[in-house]
């Protein structure tokens, strides 16, 4: 049985997790269309102009709507500067658990920044959505993901052979790192 997500601020360390919204279109692009982005993350369909990021932000409402996702823009909680996403997807609510994913801007990378807005994600998950367990998979050999991972409490499992695109590519597969916590962790 899904559930609906009702959005609400996150706040913490700094940071304010907020909903993205239609004016942030030329921020995210910039975000989509970074190299080291695309270096580690590969869309289902090319996002590469404001038409396809303002489709994306609308498929985020949506999901958000349908209870299947979370998805947050991760902001500066003082000037309100973007800073990168976080955000909860393939929610299964009657296992309760779900994948989270997270990414900064360039210009936010190093700072902690990842590693505060998932550890916030992660208690608003367990504490007010209930979830029992969150999976964050990351490429094999993403080793800056892997320590934000490892930080955040997420315990490797091991490694899903084949299981994402390649850098841009969706004709060819490479390894994700597994790791996941449990509310109980």
């Amino acid at each position: 049985m899904d559930l609906q997500l009702i959005p609400a601020d996150l706040r913490g360390h700094g940071l304010r997790l907020r909903t993205w919204r239609d004016d942030d279109v030329q921020t995210l692009l910039r975000a989509v269309t970074d190299p080291e982005y695309l270096r580690w993350n590969t869309h289902n369909h090319p996002v590469e102009d404001e038409a396809a990021v303002a489709e994306l932000l609308r498929l985020r409402a949506l999901g958000w709507a349908r209870g299947e996702f979370a998805t947050y823009c991760v902001t500066d909680e003082a000037d309100g500067t973007v800073l990168g996403q976080v955000g909860l997807n393939s929610i299964n609510w009657p296992m309760r658990c779900a994948r989270v994913g997270y990414w900064t801007l360039p210009e936010a990378r190093g700072r902690g920044v990842a590693g505060h807005a998932l550890d916030l994600l992660t208690r608003w998950a367990f504490e007010q959505l209930g979830l029992h367990r969150i999976e964050l998979g990351h490429a094999v050999g993403h080793a800056a993901s892997c320590r934000v991972a490892e930080r955040g409490g997420y315990a490797a499992e091991g490694t899903l052979r084949g299981a994402m695109f390649e850098s841009q590519r969706r004709d060819a597969f490479r390894d994700l790192h597994l790791h996941a916590r449990l509310a109980t962790d």
